[in-house]
């Protein structure tokens, strides 16, 4: 007996997560290497792009995001996509290990809530209809409701890194996850176009000479570079621990608002059902104010001390790497 279209997208679905997951610490792991050698990425620095292990990183998301991506062709949306909550697992449980970040007791709590706020939200999201050519989402995407969301995104997006980048960026974790979010949602879109494109095509009905096409394609790679580029300031500069649950939680939030904008699915829904996305929005809302309440700080170094890092073995304990000189008041 053959393995049903459903148990392979949940194979891939689960595959796909374990590699995300580990992707996120690799990534910093390799961040953290390359900051100690040059400027880091949190601060606009791009030595990471030298470093094996941020390559490593770079290596592992892809192939999640590619199991990911063909997990949808075999299961629906409502299968695959709160099975993504098991990366935010996989990546906590490799960072307590292998980055020693902890999260309070409270911290794993929120997480715990992110996550089933997230479940709940997509069981109960309204079916999506699948489009059966690249022309008929051409149609869905140029529908003034649509058009309104993708300015709202690109507006919000340019305000995020033109004001509040430079402001708040390095305190406030909702910037940098903020942009990849929302360019994220614009990604989904044009990556399902994409996939139905491919499918078509091998199907024998050619959808790569529309100009729609290649012009989602465009808008998938600029999306894609925005999002990683600020997803890895986001992992320089916060715990792994944090940024993975809270990008779940709001990427996964703007992707449902997205496509029930764009393929009308919301008129569908009855009370109860709208009832459960309510609870389940409040559930990661409280989540997420849950884990920025009990995020673990940086420890700063104490006034009037000057800190020298000393460049050597990155995976040394930290005594051998700071050399302290105390100012003293006492001449």
């Amino acid at each position: 007996m053959g393995v049903s279209e459903n148990s392979r997208g949940l194979i891939l679905a689960v595959v796909s997560s374990a590699f995300i997951g580990a992707s996120f610490i690799l990534k910093k792991k390799g961040l953290k290497r390359a900051g100690a050698n040059g400027t880091r990425a949190g601060v606009g620095g791009y030595t990471y792009l030298l470093e094996p292990l941020w390559w490593a990183g770079m290596v592992t998301m892809i192939v999640g995001e590619i199991a990911n991506f063909v997990a949808y062709v075999y299961a629906p949306a409502v299968l695959v996509t709160p099975l993504g909550a098991l990366s935010i697992i996989i990546s906590a449980v490799l960072a307590h290990f292998m980055l020693k970040e902890r999260l309070q007791k409270m911290g794993v709590v929120g997480c715990v809530s992110c996550v089933v706020g997230s479940v709940v939200i997509v069981i109960h999201a309204p079916q999506e209809h699948t489009p059966s050519s690249v022309l008929e989402i051409w149609t869905l995407a140029t529908q003034p409701a649509f058009l309104i969301y993708a300015l709202a995104t690109l507006s919000i997006v340019l305000a995020l890194i033109l004001h509040f980048e430079p402001r708040c960026g390095q305190t406030n974790i909702l910037v940098y996850l903020g942009i990849c979010s929302l360019m994220g949602s614009i990604t989904v879109v044009s990556i399902k176009a994409i996939g139905i494109a491919i499918k078509l095509t091998l199907e024998g009905i050619n959808q790569i000479a529309y100009p729609q096409t290649w012009f989602f394609l465009s808008v998938a790679v600029i999306c894609v570079i925005t999002q990683l580029n600020y997803l890895n300031r986001a992992l320089d500069t916060f715990n792994a621990a944090l940024v993975s649950p809270v990008y779940y939680v709001m990427f996964t939030t703007l992707t449902i608002v997205a496509s029930a904008i764009m393929f009308k699915d919301w008129s569908g829904q009855d009370v109860s059902s709208i009832a459960s996305e309510l609870c389940g929005f409040i559930t990661v809302l409280s989540g997420t104010i849950i884990l920025h309440a009990t995020r673990e700080q940086e420890p700063a170094p104490p006034i009037g001390t000057v800190t020298w890092y000393v460049s050597g073995d990155s995976l040394k304990g930290i005594e051998e790497h700071l050399i302290t000189v105390q100012s003293s008041d006492e001449q």
